[in-house]
């Protein structure tokens, strides 16, 4: 599949795609919208892809809606039907998923970009990267999943100061809030990044998939239904090539070789 506003690779089990806009700090377009709904969808049904890295070219990861491409319909429809349509599609197509997503982070994410970085499985972030929900600077409520992800990271006081001002959070504060994984200087986040990929590209993907699944399911369960929810998923994960090549390399004392399937 051919894209317009961004860059899709694999190579090595991981597939990197990139939002290619830098001269607006990939600002979300419609087009774009669609693009990334779509490079999601083809990286969860190609075999070959193990692990996905999220990133955006230029200076930033991504500085939220494009809102000199949003003024071209404002009017001909709703904003509902903007985010129904555009935004929920293209935050689902990553968490549903079922290989992990690894946010490269660097210079700003701002708003849905926000959003966009915190739907990722694992963020690992440069030192000046920034993270802010600037909704509330033009009258919005925050979409593309914020107010899901948000509280669930931060807790609910601190998102509500984070929505309500708009406040920037530097990486560093992020690690502490847990909105991010690791914080490294920016001469040293590809090769952080390349280490983390690498771990997943070999790691037993169905297993990590269904581990994504019940940790998104976790608040949707009481204590008591839980643990038959991880019987099922167990039952699934036993069935597996990559469990029973776990099984044969621990008794042999060796390394397993996972491969996904």
């Amino acid at each position: 599949m051919a894209f317009e506003h961004l860059l899709y690779e694999v190579q090595n089990g991981v597939c990197t795609i990139t939002l290619n806009r830098p001269e607006v700090l990939n600002a979300l377009n419609e087009k774009l919208n669609y693009e990334l709904r779509d490079a999601f969808t083809q990286a969860g049904e190609d075999e070959a892809v193990r692990v996905v890295v999220l990133t955006g070219a230029g200076r930033g990861f991504c500085s939220g809606a494009d809102l000199k491409a949003e003024t071209a319909f404002r009017g001909e429809r709703s904003l509902a039907d903007a985010v129904r349509n555009r935004y929920n599609p293209m935050i689902l197509a990553i968490r549903n998923l079922p290989k992990p997503v690894i946010g490269r982070l660097h210079g700003i994410a701002a708003g849905a970009g926000c959003s966009l970085a915190l739907a990722c499985d694992v963020i690992i972030a440069a030192e000046e990267a920034v993270l802010t929900e600037i909704f509330i600077g033009i009258g919005l409520v925050m979409d593309a999943g914020s107010s899901w992800f948000l509280p669930r990271l931060v807790g609910p006081m601190k998102a509500f100061e984070m929505a309500t001002m708009g406040t920037k959070v530097a990486a560093p504060e992020a690690l502490k809030l847990g909105m991010v994984n690791k914080v490294v200087p920016a001469g040293q986040l590809d090769a952080a990044v390349a280490q983390v990929a690498g771990y997943y590209a070999t790691a037993p993907t169905r297993t990590i998939g269904l581990i994504k699944g019940m940790l998104q399911k976790s608040y949707g369960y009481t204590r008591e239904e839980r643990p038959e929810q991880e019987a099922i998923h167990q039952d699934m994960a036993g069935g597996t090539h990559d469990h029973r090549e776990g099984v044969q390399a621990f008794l042999e004392k060796r390394k397993p070789d996972f491969t996904g399937r």
